[in-house]
């Protein structure tokens, strides 16, 4: 049952982005489909998902693992195994390719055919393609670093709150 919960949020999390498609009009300018998917396959867009949908699904795998051993104190190697081939079935057979093409029309809402050809020429150069190649190892690297001041702005925002709540009301 947690595994049915899990996949749902994924799911649910990952198909955000096609939300609302029908709703907004293609521009006149917009990009083709064509010119679209392009850009997707110089910027490696496929395999950027599938590696964040493993990393998503470790991240999560590892905290249902957890909880379902507090929940189910009794539960076996075996069934954990189990649960972690499925996970990882659900992983292979994902639909990246029909997830793609729901954003299309998303990005054909957002961006003039202009704007696609710019992108797909700068993804296409040494430099657009190192960026696509770094920013991964650059992600990586900078949460440690700001975390500390995001915990302080956070710490110090609930601090404040507190403070407020204690303090007598004029």
């Amino acid at each position: 049952m947690r595994l049915k919960s899990f996949i749902s949020v994924c799911v649910l999390a990952l198909s955000m982005s096609s939300v609302g498609q029908t709703t907004v009009s293609i521009a006149p300018d917009a990009p083709s489909k064509e010119d679209v998917k392009k850009l997707f396959d110089v910027m490696a867009s496929r395999e950027q998902i599938g590696q964040v949908m493993q990393q998503v699904f470790a991240q999560m795998r590892s905290l249902n693992r957890e909880e379902l051993k507090k929940r189910h104190p009794d539960v076996s190697e075996g069934d954990l195994a189990r649960m972690d081939r499925q996970s990882e079935d659900l992983i292979k057979n994902f639909p990246l390719d029909e997830m793609l093409s729901d954003m299309v029309p998303v990005y054909q809402r957002h961006f003039t055919k202009s704007d696609i050809d710019a992108l797909t020429a700068f993804y296409s150069s040494q430099p657009g393609q190192k960026f696509l190649h770094e920013m991964p190892a650059v992600t990586a690297e900078t949460m440690p670093a700001v975390y500390p001041r995001i915990q302080a702005e956070v710490d110090a925002a609930l601090k404040r709150a507190e403070e407020k709540t204690d303090s007598p009301q004029k």
